[in-house]
C-alpha cells in the first residue's frame, strides 16, 4: 500500500503527492535507483528530515524476493503490482545487458497495463532496453547511455535513440542515459510536481550544484576534435555513432536546435572544419584504429566507415593520414 501517514510534526500535504513507482531489473544499477529516489526523498520534506510529505515511492514486484544489483547490494520490493493508476511515473530500472530475463512476464503485464491506463512510463539506465522490448517505446525517442547506444541500435533498429543527451521526457515516456543523471531527471519532475524551491533543496543536500537540463550532453569527450560548446559536442558524439556516414547536416543542426547555416558558421568557429569534413575526420579516424588493431580486409573497414568502394577509401585516407591504408598496415607489421 502507497504510505498515507506522514511523523509527528511532518508537514501536511497541501495537495496530491508527486507518487512514484520503482521496477528493478535483474542486475539492475544501484546508483541510478538511488540517485533517483534520494532526490525524491530530499525534496518531499524541509532539509534532510525524508518525510514523505510531497512525494511517495514504492518498490514495485510481482514477488517480495530480493532483487541484486549489478553490484551485488540487495534491495527489496515494497509492494506487490498494485493498480497502476495509483502513481504518477513507474521508473524501470535496468542494469546489465547480458542479464538473461531482466524482468518476468508478470512485469511486463504491469508495464503494458500501466501504459493502457496512461500512466508514464521511464525507462533508466537500461530500463528503456525492457521498455522497448515490450514494445512501448514506439514512436518515442529514447537515451541512452553512449556505451549502449550501438547494443539498442541493434536491438530495435525501428525505434528512434540518441546517446548525445543526458535523459528525454516525450509526453508519456521517459528515458536516461543513467548515473548521476538519473538525478537531472527526477529533479525535472520534482521541478514539474512540487516546485522549484524542493528540487533546489534535494540537489543542495546531495552536494550538485546545478541541475543539469534535457539538452546538456553525456559526460564523454568526442576523440577527435576538443571543442567547449556543448552543442558541437553533442553533433561530434551523434557523428561518431553513426560511421556508416548516413547522416546530414541538416539533421545534425536540426537536432541542437539549429539550421544548417548556423551550425555550419558555429563549426567553422569553434573548429576551423565544416561540419562535413569534421565527419569525415571522425569516420577515418575510426578507420585508422581499426586498420591498427584488427586484422579485417580494407574493403570491409571502408564499409564500416561508409565507403562503398575501396578506391574510394584509399584515396581519401592517404589525402587524410599520407599514406594509403595498405602501406599503414606494412608499416605496422615491420614495427612489430
Amino acid at each position: 500500500m502507497l504510505s498515507v501517514q506522514h511523523k509527528q510534526g511532518e508537514q501536511k500535504d497541501s495537495g496530491r503527492r508527486l507518487k512514484v513507482g520503482f521496477v528493478l531489473a535483474k542486475s539492475f544499477t544501484l546508483s541510478a535507483f538511488a540517485m533517483f529516489v534520494d532526490t525524491l526523498r530530499l525534496a518531499s520534506d524541509q532539509k534532510d528530515r525524508s518525510g514523505r510529505v510531497l512525494a511517495d515511492w514504492q518498490v514495485l514486484g510481482s514477488t517480495r524476493h530480493l532483487v541484486t544489483s549489478s553490484c551485488g547490494v540487495q534491495v527489496a520490493p515494497t509492494s506487490d503490482f498494485v493498480d497502476p493508476a495509483l502513481f504518477d511515473y513507474i521508473v524501470v530500472v535496468g542494469g546489465l545487458l547480458s542479464a538473461s530475463n531482466p524482468v518476468d512476464h508478470e512485469t511486463i503485464s504491469f508495464l503494458k497495463r500501466a501504459s493502457s491506463q496512461r500512466v508514464k512510463l521511464i525507462g533508466l539506465c537500461t530500463g528503456s532496453f525492457i521498455l522497448a522490448e515490450a514494445g512501448l517505446m514506439k514512436g518515442h525517442e529514447t537515451c541512452v547511455s553512449w556505451l549502449h547506444f550501438q547494443a539498442f541500435r541493434e536491438r530495435y533498429p525501428d525505434l528512434q535513440v540518441r546517446s548525445d543527451r543526458l535523459f528525454h521526457l516525450d509526453g508519456r515516456r521517459g528515458s536516461c542515459a543513467g548515473g548521476s543523471s538519473a538525478a537531472d531527471l527526477a529533479n525535472l519532475l520534482v521541478q514539474r510536481h512540487i516546485g522549484r524551491d524542493a528540487a533546489r533543496n534535494a540537489l543542495e543536500v546531495l552536494q550538485i550544484d546545478r541541475a543539469r537540463t534535457s539538452t546538456d550532453c553525456q559526460a564523454r569527450r568526442p576523440f577527435v576534435l576538443d571543442v567547449d560548446d556543448p552543442r558541437i559536442t553533442s553533433v561530434l558524439i551523434t557523428m561518431e555513432q553513426h560511421l556508416e556516414g548516413d547522416l546530414s547536416i541538416e539533421g545534425l543542426a536540426k537536432s541542437v536546435g539549429l539550421s544548417r547555416r548556423q551550425l555550419e558558421r558555429l563549426f567553422e568557429e569553434k573548429t576551423g572544419l565544416s561540419p562535413a569534413a569534421a565527419y569525415r575526420q571522425i569516420r577515418l579516424e575510426r578507420a585508422r584504429e581499426l586498420l591498427q588493431n584488427t586484422k579485417r580486409e580494407v574493403v570491409d573497414v571502408a564499409f564500416d566507415v561508409g565507403y562503398v568502394s575501396a578506391s574510394h577509401f584509399t584515396k581519401a585516407f592517404k589525402q587524410a593520414f599520407g599514406q594509403t591504408p595498405s602501406s599503414l598496415r606494412v608499416g605496422r607489421a615491420e614495427a612489430h
